[in-house]
């Protein structure tokens, strides 16, 4: 398995020198199988555009899965070349939550907040809901589970390919939520131990400093602490902060970096960028 990561920031889009290290595009992380394009790709925010040069001249021919529907996990979807031409296989999959997923996506995307609506990308576009569950997209087990996050319905990601490689992305976490667990930092919930438990890598919500968790825990996020020590807790081989604040310069990510190494030296920590490319 290959790990493709397009975009690796929250909430906004984050522009000017001091963060081209780390890459400003919202989030997006592309899979693919071992000597193939990618195929399955995990939300959709502005970082989906640089899908296109990882494919190239080729159309997208896979799977796009939505952790959530908010913006920044969407907003990449009408400016995504590759998959925005007749000649384009895109299904796309949302979390279920009572409603048909075209107007779902819809109700942010079409006139007069867009200039077209879903079903006005060209290609072969399926939209279609996915709920709790072990299920196989493009070659891979996916299961998915519900996780804590502020406004609408959300999923965490535990990916497998057939020769074992596991990812986990649990990209907007709140796991406060559920209590402050024995580190004071977030609960170790069920949901959080079964989608993480032994995977290879942990992609995780590292939105926050220690210091900035109290005042800012209601807002739906995680400590970059929370995620080097759901992997030390459950075995995991490296983890990847990722949804940075896009206030957060390279140079403060590094800092952050340093810091969260410096607690948990035991666990392989990394930081998430745009030009970072994963082979498991």
């Amino acid at each position: 398995m290959r790990l493709h990561f397009c975009g690796v920031r929250g909430s906004v889009p984050a522009t000017g020198s001091e963060f081209a290290e780390v890459g400003g595009n919202t989030s997006c992380v592309a899979l693919s199988h071992d000597g193939a394009r990618p195929s399955l790709v995990l939300d959709a925010g502005t970082g989906i555009r640089r899908l296109g040069s990882i494919l190239g001249a080729e159309p997208f021919d896979g799977t796009i899965l939505l952790g959530h529907l908010h913006w920044d996990h969407t907003m990449g979807l009408p400016f995504f070349a590759a998959g925005d031409r007749p000649d384009a296989r895109v299904r796309l999959l949302l979390p279920e939550q009572g409603a048909d997923a075209g107007t779902l996506l819809a109700q942010a995307m079409s006139p007069p907040h867009f200039p077209i609506a879903p079903d006005g990308l060209c290609g072969d576009w399926t939209f279609a809901t996915i709920d709790e569950g072990r299920h196989r997209i493009e070659e891979f087990d996916v299961l998915v589970r519900e996780i804590p996050h502020k406004g609408g319905r959300t999923f965490g990601f535990r990916i497998a390919d057939d020769a074992g490689a596991t990812i986990a992305y649990l990209s907007d976490h709140a796991p406060q939520r559920h209590g402050w667990g024995p580190g004071g930092i977030g609960a170790y919930h069920d949901a959080a131990v079964e989608l993480t438990t032994g995977a290879d890598i942990l992609i995780h919500d590292a939105h926050y400093r220690l210091d900035e968790l109290p005042a800012r825990a209601s807002h739906g996020h995680s400590a970059a602490d929370y995620a080097a020590a759901l992997g030390r807790q459950v075995g995991v081989r490296q983890v990847m902060l990722f949804h940075h604040d896009p206030a957060r310069t390279d140079t403060e990510v590094g800092d952050l970096l340093e810091e969260v190494r410096s607690r948990y030296p035991d666990i392989a920590i990394d930081v998430a960028t745009e030009s970072t490319v994963i082979d498991i």
